[in-house]
């Protein structure tokens, strides 16, 4: 929403009377605006660039208010003003009139051809006899900056020019020349420049090189001229200073050259109806006439009024109220919308002015009534349906699987929506044609030109912004990619895909495989063809000759999986073998979408979707050996279970590609569930857990992993003391030695010092444009001092046009410092910095 600021004196000697802070501020509510702040110019600028900055700065209160985008109405302090008094009764909506010349022709805007390849459009109008004080001068000048920053679109829809009518001479002409061609003194300089000139000039200037994009590439420049040839303006850039506008200008020529012409003609309403009050006769604008290349000739300001009917029950019923209709056409009639009643029915005639473009839909005419109303005095009223929320069940299947694919130790990533056309068919070795990839007409980056239509590109570049982190890098993706599709009605649908990778020294196909299986197996589907799902050989270009395979669900093709070619790994910028998954999960829905997948569940592949409950598995009977003893050590102690997670961090079994005796066997070996902080065994521990309902039908296992308990041979001598001591004085003292040691160990232990978690930090730091002094912004990051905080080494980056960003290196203890806090800090330093990113980031 646009934030206007408004004097807060100004505003209430305009008003008639004085409000408090409270009380104005429930007048805006009530009228639908918000008072965002209150302020004063010299405190922004303290809170902007510091005290020493805001000396002698005004201390005049401000009102800051926030405004609805599409009510440009409101966009100063006169609309503003007219707007409240029409809404407290003080004042009658006033009736905007469109005039001819006392003496003389209109002044007339000739449009040649040469403008279609630029700007095609112009409309013009003319203020006659207006008075400017300092107050209105300026509120006339920021009017302008407001709409061109809101439907003007930056100036790159329409621009607005204003000049000292006394100063030139019509008729205009509106043209297209060559930059070179173009010559004349621009509004505050001192000499002439060729519009190439002015190019490279205003490239420097904060405000107007924003702007310079909109024609620099255009063969020709936009240029206004008067009848002796005097240059008016070069839309969208700047004006001429000869036709500058000052506190003395009694004639206003307002010219609006546009590339969309209905958003130029509601520009120039807006100037005219905000500032026509001050003309001598009020609320009249003279028009000018504005001739096409075709010879068609058409008058501005339009100043059109319209009318439009709909009925009271229609407003009472939406807004739920119940209200006469003189009644609601009083409350529209508060919000400039002149009203009557008609008579037939409870008809209402309701008359739109040319400052409420906004009103484009019944339902905006019945918004303004609910505003009159009050929103506070609308009844509150039990809703007549009654329904019950319940999650999305694409959604619900998503969450589940996220959950599921954690645990089974991958790490879950977010990319961007949209990607470039390279992304998914150059570096993937495709063609865009092929993709079916839904495109963006006027892309702002190179970056984001189309939709994606697969969630691999992402992974692969997240995996190229983390090289540095240890091996191996296992990522997946649950989300939606956009294809074209013509039996929808917008050309193209959704679809929710599932994508896996894993990035090592090996490929790592059988990780990737039994990620597949363990999701089939999530997804209560068999491995098994027909009713089921199985995979088979395939050809995709942008896998491996020969490791590609295509993924069947009851014979139809979900997704593929495989090892990904070198190829497509060297255009990522990737060193290491990769394989990956990918498929489409919405053919799930429906099978399994009222399904809890948890781990404490135990899943079976069934045919039949029924799960044993938790007490059912519990009382299965067990046949978990008395021997914890493994090639891996004592599974009782934390070493054996360490050595175990180690092995299972690439491997999805203890042998081979599918589950077997040696997984059950190792399973009971483990007296219980394993800590979460072992993420491979945890994976691992509850993948084989599923199986426990179906372990006699497992493959018997190739190797021995459990050893054999030998103290259980003597188990039945227990109660025999062979080599029983009778000296119980002897067994004390030793007792109380073990006591004594353990003691000294444990003060000992104490006395160390705890081991302080630290990270390695790489910072992006960004500067403003070119000119920004990157001596001083290093030294203003490296005054950052905290606790727990060490600067390392820097360096500064070219980022492009001449810019250089700088890298900076640090180490931070993780307990003292963040990188929230880091670049909260270096952000401080507005004057300089831009934004702040982390470039990398390491444990130590």
């Amino acid at each position: 929403m646009p934030t206007v600021g408004v004097k807060r004196d100004l505003l209430f000697k305009a008003l008639g009377r004085t409000y408090t802070d409270e009380e104005f501020d429930e007048l805006c509510f009530e009228f639908g605006l918000e008072l965002d702040e209150i302020t004063s110019e010299k405190e922004l600028i303290s809170r902007e660039q510091g005290d020493s900055k805001a000396s002698g700065a005004s201390e005049v209160i401000l009102y800051k208010i926030d405004v609805p985008a599409n009510r440009y109405d409101l966009l100063c302090l006169e609309g503003l003003v007219r707007g409240l008094q029409v809404f407290k009764n003080k004042l009658e909506a006033p009736r905007y009139r469109r005039v001819s010349p006392a003496s003389g022709e209109p002044q007339r805007l000739i449009i040649t051809k040469e403008t279609a390849a630029v700007r095609p459009h112009a409309v013009a109008a003319v203020l006659r006899n207006i008075t400017f004080t300092q107050e209105r001068y300026d509120s006339f000048i920021e009017l302008q900056d407001k709409l061109h920053q809101n439907i003007c679109r930056k100036r790159s829809l329409v621009a607005i020019g204003t000049h000292d009518l006394d100063t030139i001479s019509g008729p205009f002409t509106y043209t297209a020349k060559a930059p070179g061609d173009i010559s004349f003194k621009p509004l505050n300089q001192t000499k002439e420049y060729t519009a190439t000139q002015l190019m490279s000039l205003y490239k420097a200037d904060s405000h107007l090189k924003h702007f310079l994009h909109i024609i620099e590439d255009k063969p020709v420049y936009p240029v206004i001229y008067d009848s002796n040839g005097v240059v008016l303006s070069m839309p969208p850039i700047i004006n001429g200073d000869h036709s500058k506008i000052t506190l003395n200008t009694k004639n206003v020529f307002i010219e609006c050259t546009a590339t969309d012409l209905t958003k130029a003609k509601i520009v120039l309403d807006m100037m005219v109806t905000m500032f026509s009050e001050y003309c001598s006769q009020p609320f009249t604008v003279e028009e000018a006439e504005v001739v096409y290349p075709d010879g068609n000739l058409c008058k501005y300001p339009e100043l059109a009024y319209r009318k439009e009917k709909l009925s009271s029950g229609f407003i009472n019923r939406k807004v739920g109220i119940n209200e006469s209709t003189e009644t609601i056409a009083q409350l529209l009639t508060k919000m400039c919308l002149r009203s009557k009643v008609t008579g037939v029915g409870d008809e209402i005639e309701v008359e739109i002015p040319p400052t409420r473009s906004d009103v484009i839909h019944a339902c905006d005419i019945m918004e303004d009534a609910a505003m009159a109303y009050g929103f506070n005095n609308i009844p509150r009223t039990t809703p007549r349906t009654y329904t019950v929320a319940n999650q999305f069940q694409l959604n619900k299947l998503t969450e589940l699987l996220r959950l599921d694919l954690a645990a089974a130790g991958f790490t879950e990533a977010l990319n961007f929506a949209l990607c470039s056309q390279e992304d998914i068919a150059d570096k993937l070795g495709k063609k865009i044609s092929e993709t079916r990839a839904a495109h963006i007409s006027n892309p702002k980056t190179a970056e984001f030109q189309v939709a994606r239509t697969t969630l691999l590109p992402g992974l692969l570049k997240t995996i190229a912004a983390n090289r540095k982190m240890p091996l191996p890098l296992k990522l997946f993706e649950v989300s939606d990619v956009v294809l074209k599709d013509e039996t929808k009605d917008v050309g193209a649908r959704n679809s929710r895909r599932f994508c896996a990778v894993y990035y090592n020294k090996s490929p790592g196909f059988e990780v990737i495989h039994g990620l597949l299986d363990r999701t089939m197996q999530l997804l209560e589907v068999k491995s098994a063809r027909g009713d089921g799902y199985h995979i088979q050989a395939a050809d995709d270009s942008t896998f491996f000759p020969g490791r590609c395979a295509e993924i069947f669900v009851r014979g139809k093709s979900v997704g593929r999986l495989g090892v990904l070619h070198p190829d497509v790994i060297n255009r990522f910028e990737l060193t290491m073998p990769c394989s990956a998954l990918e498929m489409d999960i919405e053919p799930f829905l429906g099978h399994t979408a009222e399904t809890t997948l948890t781990h404490d569940v135990p899943m079976q592949e069934v045919i039949k979707h029924k799960f044993p409950t938790q007490n059912e598995s519990s009382q299965a009977p067990s046949s978990r050996p008395a021997s914890t003893k493994t090639v891996f050590g004592d599974m009782s102690a934390a070493a054996g279970l360490k050595a175990l997670n180690d092995f299972l961090a690439d491997k999805s079994y203890m042998e081979g590609f599918a589950a077997s005796q040696a997984d059950t066997a190792m399973f009971d070996a483990i007296p219980s569930a394993p800590s979460s902080t072992l993420c491979h065994l945890m994976r691992w521990y509850t993948h084989i857990k599923s199986f426990q309902g179906d372990r006699t039908s497992l493959p018997a296992a190739q190797k021995q992993f459990v050893l054999p308990d030998m103290t259980n041979d003597a188990s039945d001598d227990d109660d025999i003391d062979l080599f029983g001591s009778d000296d119980e004085a002897e067994s004390a003292e030793a007792e109380r030695i073990k006591e004594q040691r353990l003691a000294e160990y444990a003060a000992k232990k104490s006395k160390k010092p705890a081991l302080v978690a630290k990270s390695s930090i790489l910072l992006d730091v960004k500067p403003w444009d070119d000119e920004t002094d990157m001596a001083k912004l290093e030294e203003c990051v490296r005054s950052v001092g905290m606790d727990g905080l060490l600067w390392g080494q820097s360096k500064l980056v070219p980022v492009g046009y001449g810019i250089k960003k700088l890298q900076i290196g640090c180490v931070v203890e993780d307990d003292k410092v963040g990188t929230d806090l880091l670049e909260e800090a270096i952000t401080a330093f507005e004057e300089y910095v831009q934004s702040v990113d982390v470039a990398a980031f390491n444990k130590i």
